[in-house]
């Protein structure tokens, strides 16, 4: 593979989630391009997974798509220097109200690779211990429990889009789940 060179980034947006640049390259045949890209902080989500092996999940508007989206609990970190594992555990009390001590991670995602630098680190947690909620003052969240063969299947029936969750769901039943 021959290289391409970035020779500038401009910054031309920065608010609160993301930055917007514009990216100047140099392609392997020399031709000079202009490209997008979006600096984020990183974030991380967790599979809340209760002793009967359902499965939590949380159910918030998404103004991005105008309506609300079933998801596993996630959010961005807070700095970039904050461990993923910290923004999970930190997202599992606050979104869903448990806590847990006993954290694996899973996989990580990179979510929009043609145009962002995000990565998801997603995490799996198991004895789940009840806390309470605290969620942002931007967030209504409604709490619903399911199996992982009823998410599999939501999935399928494209009734959940999101897709730091389907790669969530998908890589917990198979590393997990589904018998060979």
């Amino acid at each position: 593979m021959k290289d391409f060179k970035r020779i500038n980034r401009e910054s031309v947006y920065k608010g609160a989630i993301i930055e917007f640049c514009k990216d100047q390259v140099i392609t392997p045949e020399g031709n000079r391009v202009e490209w997008d890209y979006l600096i984020h902080k990183g974030a991380a989500a967790i599979i809340p997974v209760m002793d009967d092996g359902r499965i939590i999940m949380v159910r918030q508007w998404r103004n991005a798509i105008d309506k609300f989206s079933l998801e596993i609990p996630a959010g961005g970190k807070d700095t970039v220097e904050e461990s993923t594992l910290d923004c999970a555990t930190r997202e599992l009390e606050e979104e869903t109200g448990y806590k847990s001590d006993n954290v694996e991670f899973l996989i990580t995602i990179v979510p929009a690779i043609a145009y962002s630098g995000e990565t998801i680190d997603i995490y799996v947690a198991h004895d789940l211990v009840k806390s309470e909620q605290n969620l942002d003052e931007d967030e209504d969240i409604e709490i619903e429990i399911y199996t992982v063969e009823e998410l599999v299947q939501m999935i399928m029936n494209n009734e959940i889009n999101d897709s730091k969750t389907i790669s969530a769901i998908l890589t917990y039943y198979l590393k997990y789940c589904k018998k060979n």
